[in-house]
């Protein structure tokens, strides 16, 4: 065994032994890691998403318009992003143990605090604060893959840890429908009123555990050999030697980049059409006629189910080829067509969950594809806040659309006009990645 320049142990053995080595090591790391993330991010999603089924009884209950449901649905990423770049920046100096459990309880206790809303003004402020505790959440786990994983696996690990946001869809649904449904008039309380507080609480529990379970880097993980962390920190070492000099030496010199903006703008149209799937889904599948909850999660489900299927399929394919700009932006074209195809079949329900099927795996994808490119982009010091930034700035996204879908709604009477316009901006947004962000500029080789 020899040492690089760092005194670290470099793995001995070439080829099919040193890649079986290191297979090994990564499953036992991706065992420890994801499957807790995973719930994590189950949780995070289930509390973006449960408004969305809220708002079957809510509105009529406390005389909420479309318009001020997609306001109060929005206004959660204007704290988002106030607040995202310092979460995550404070994640690079205090770990990932410690910003979990701050963002986690705090997210977890306001979300089980929108039960108790009763004007537009409580749900603008509850939104807002719901915002500025999870943010950090997801680009800080971002990060902190970054601290484990080799840029060639982090398509399909991120599509893994992802697939929670399909997940929290698939049980979300018909848990949401049957709180809704079973739990009303409980202790004097409305349904929507108990799914708060029952999907709210887990996220306080996770949060405890995180301080627990995560380790903030591979050097402090008791649970690996140091043979273990040796062989981690030289594959990533590697990594950077193989990919070349980093692009950014400062989060100043990131912030001036052209590029960084232009991956913005693509992760805010992406986004955009996210949240038709988070925050509409139910009412779509609604104004088919179908008017039972529990029903209704049962239909939203089925996108998601396809749609988690499709972006691990695609994500994995992306890792494979070292392809990430063809790949997010034909997601996003895909995700577009499903939007306009279900919107053209008025009264045609099993179509219509077909297309938003086709929909949902273009649009799930779009994210796990996207943030394999920051990810090769930046790196140094100009990684926790260009990633942050990237992500705060595309959240506005979260706003747009369900905003412009409730106006458009309150408007028409129809939300076919708001996804028109979501569409719209897919397209716009897989262009750019294709034109503004060369593939030579995100530092990856294909594999031989």
């Amino acid at each position: 065994m020899s040492t690089d320049t760092h005194g670290i142990a470099l793995p001995l053995g070439s080829g099919a032994a040193a890649a079986s080595e290191q297979a090994q090591v990564y499953r036992k790391v991706s065992l420890r890691l994801i499957p807790f993330l995973f719930i994590c991010y189950v949780a995070a999603y289930l509390d973006r998403i449960n408004i969305g089924f809220a708002q079957l009884q809510m509105k009529a209950d406390l005389g909420f318009s479309d318009a001020v449901y997609g306001l109060g649905a929005g206004i959660f990423f204007f704290g988002y992003a106030l607040f995202e770049v310092p979460s995550n920046l404070l994640l690079e100096k205090i770990g990932a143990r410690k910003t979990l459990l701050r963002i986690m309880v705090l997210w977890g206790l306001t979300s089980a605090g929108m039960m108790f809303v009763t004007t537009p003004t409580q749900l603008y402020i509850a939104r807002f604060l719901l915002g500025l505790f999870e943010a950090g959440f997801f680009p800080g786990m971002i990060l902190y893959f970054t601290y484990w994983y080799p840029s060639k696996m982090r398509a399909r690990i991120i599509a893994l840890f992802m697939s929670g946001m399909a997940v929290a869809g698939i049980v979300g649904g018909p848990l949401s429908g049957w709180i809704m449904n079973d739990m009303a008039g409980v202790n004097g309380w409305r349904g929507w009123q108990w799914m708060f507080l029952l999907e709210g609480i887990p996220a306080v529990l996770l949060g405890v555990m995180a301080w627990f379970l995560l380790d903030d880097r591979p050097g402090q993980a008791k649970w690996l050999s140091k043979r273990e962390k040796e062989l981690i920190e030289h594959t990533l070492q590697q990594d950077q030697r193989d990919l070349g000099p980093a692009h950014h030496g400062s989060l100043r010199h990131a912030l001036r980049d052209p590029k960084i903006y232009i991956l913005a703008f693509a992760y805010f149209t992406f986004i955009a059409g996210t949240y038709v799937i988070t925050f509409w889904l139910p009412t779509i599948v609604k104004s088919f006629g179908v008017t039972d909850p529990l029903r209704i999660g049962l239909l939203t489900a089925i996108p998601y189910i396809i749609g988690a299927i499709g972006m691990v399929v695609l994500s994995k394919n992306s890792d494979r080829t070292r392809e990430r700009r063809w790949h997010a932006a034909g997601a996003a074209f895909l995700g577009g067509a499903g939007l306009v195809v279900a919107s053209l079949l008025p009264g045609q329900l099993a179509l219509a969950l077909v297309a938003l099927s086709f929909a949902t795996i273009g649009i799930l994808a779009t994210m796990p594809l996207f943030w394999a490119m920051p990810t090769a982009y930046l790196s140094g010091p100009a990684a926790a806040g260009g990633i942050a930034l990237i992500n705060s700035l595309g959240l506005i996204g979260g706003f747009v659309s369900p905003f412009v879908i409730g106006w458009f709604k309150t408007a028409t009477g129809s939300v076919n006009y708001g996804l028109y316009f979501v569409t719209a901006l897919m397209v716009l947004g897989g262009i750019a990645l294709l034109v503004g962000v060369p593939a030579k500029a995100l530092r990856e080789k294909r594999e031989g």
